[in-house]
C-alpha cells in the first residue's frame, strides 16, 4: 500500500482527506511535528514516514486580511515553507501535490483555464503563487488551483456580487485523492455561481454582503474556473 504524508494535519482539509481515504496509508502531521518553515524539520519527517506522496495543505490562510497586515508571515509560511517542502521532496524523490488557490488568477473576467495568465489581486494570491513557483520547478509534482470552502459555511453572510467555482472540501478531497498520479496544474472546483448562491443551497438562512462592504482586503469579482481538464481526468466528459 502506498503512503501519503499530509502537512497541515490540524487543518480542516487534511481531516477531509483522512475521511475520504480508502486506498492509501495516510499520515497527517501538525505544525508541532513538522514545521514547514524549517527545512531540517521537513527532511526529518519525510525520512521518518517515507511517503510516496506528499500532499502539502499547510498554509497561512484566512482571514485574507492577515496577508495584507502581516506579509512577512505570509512569505515565511506560504512561499518559503512551500519551497522547503519542494526541496525535501526533490531530495527524497517524493511526489509532491500542492493545494494552491483560484486567487492566483486576476479575478476580473473569470472562466480561467490552467494556462490563463496568473496575476493575483491580493497578497494571499501572491503568496500561493510564490509557492507554485517552487513546485513547478520539480517535475514530479501536481498543483491544484482549488476553489473550495468548509461545510458548514462558517459565516452568517456570503458575498452576493462575487463569482467563484466553489466546491466543498469533502468533495475536493475525493478529487485530490483520485488524481494523485497526474502532473502539472489542474483547476479544482465546481460550476460558476455567486458565493451567496453556492452557500444558500445548503444554508438557506445565510445573509447577503457585497464587495463594497469589505474594506480590509481586495476581493476579486470573478475567479470562476474552466474545469474541463478536471472533469475529463475524472471521466465526467
Amino acid at each position: 500500500m502506498k503512503k501519503i504524508l499530509v502537512s497541515g494535519g490540524d487543518g480542516k482539509f487534511a481531516k477531509q482527506l483522512v475521511k475520504s481515504n480508502a486506498k492509501y496509508e495516510l499520515y497527517t502531521v501538525s505544525k508541532q511535528e513538522m514545521d514547514v518553515t524549517d527545512l531540517a524539520s521537513v527532511m526529518v519527517t519525510i525520512e521518518k514516514y517515507k511517503p510516496d506522496y506528499f500532499i502539502h495543505t499547510a498554509a497561512y490562510t484566512r482571514p485574507l486580511s492577515k496577508h495584507e497586515d502581516q506579509p512577512d508571515k505570509s512569505i515565511l509560511n506560504n512561499i518559503i515553507g512551500t519551497s522547503n517542502v519542494t526541496i525535501a521532496c526533490i531530495k527524497h524523490d517524493v511526489k509532491l501535490v500542492y493545494i494552491s488557490t483560484d486567487h492566483v488568477y486576476k479575478g476580473d473576467t473569470g472562466d480561467y483555464a490552467e494556462d490563463s495568465e496568473v496575476l493575483p489581486s491580493n497578497n494571499y494570491g501572491w503568496s500561493k503563487l510564490g509557492g507554485e513557483c517552487a513546485v513547478t520547478m520539480y517535475d514530479n509534482s501536481l498543483i491544484f488551483r482549488a476553489s473550495m470552502c468548509e461545510e458548514p459555511f462558517p459565516h452568517s453572510k456570503a458575498v452576493k456580487d462575487a463569482m467563484k467555482s466553489l466546491i466543498y472540501q469533502a468533495d475536493a478531497a475525493i478529487i485530490v485523492l483520485s488524481l494523485l498520479d497526474q502532473k502539472g496544474i489542474i483547476n479544482l472546483g465546481g460550476p460558476p455561481q455567486t458565493i451567496h448562491d453556492f452557500v444558500k443551497a445548503k444554508k438557506p438562512e445565510v445573509g447577503e454582503i457585497y464587495l463594497k462592504d469589505i474594506d480590509d482586503v481586495y476581493m476579486p469579482t470573478d475567479t470562476t474556473l474552466d474545469i474541463t481538464k478536471m472533469r475529463g481526468l475524472l471521466g465526467d466528459e
